[in-house]
């Protein structure tokens, strides 16, 4: 085994801890369930570097690891895997309130930055048919 091989296997087991830890055995076995040949290597790419590389590193703690990736599936409309999120929020200690604050304050930095971003272009555009 390959010196880069051996490092996946370790990353990929250590992601798999973490990600067990954060999301719960139901949903990570609910996924590999579902998993197949066609699935297969993207599951064990978020495995090794979602969650073996960078939910792993010491610089944050999960609470605001979570924090950070509720507002970043806000931002980018990922609604899909929110609510899977906001259940890993609450494992990683996250409370209602604290959820709903994050919430809140997404909805001023990835909306209203958005609108007003989006306003601006559209009176340019509207102003050169003038």
């Amino acid at each position: 085994m390959t010196h880069d091989a051996l490092n996946d296997d370790i990353r990929r087991e250590q992601g798999m801890r973490v990600r067990r830890e954060v999301l719960g055995d139901a949903h990570v076995d609910a996924a590999n369930a579902r998993m197949d040949d066609f699935t297969a290597d993207f599951q064990d790419f978020i495995t090794r570097t979602a969650w073996g590389d960078v939910w792993s590193r010491p610089g944050l703690d999960r609470r605001i690891r979570s924090a950070i990736t509720i507002t970043a599936l806000i931002a980018h409309g990922h609604f899909d895997e929110l609510g899977m999120h906001i259940r890993a929020a609450i494992t990683n200690g996250l409370s209602r309130d604290e959820i709903k604050e994050i919430i809140l304050q997404s909805g001023i930095y990835c909306g209203v930055p958005a609108a007003n971003s989006a306003f601006r272009v559209a009176q340019e555009v509207l102003a050169e048919g003038q």
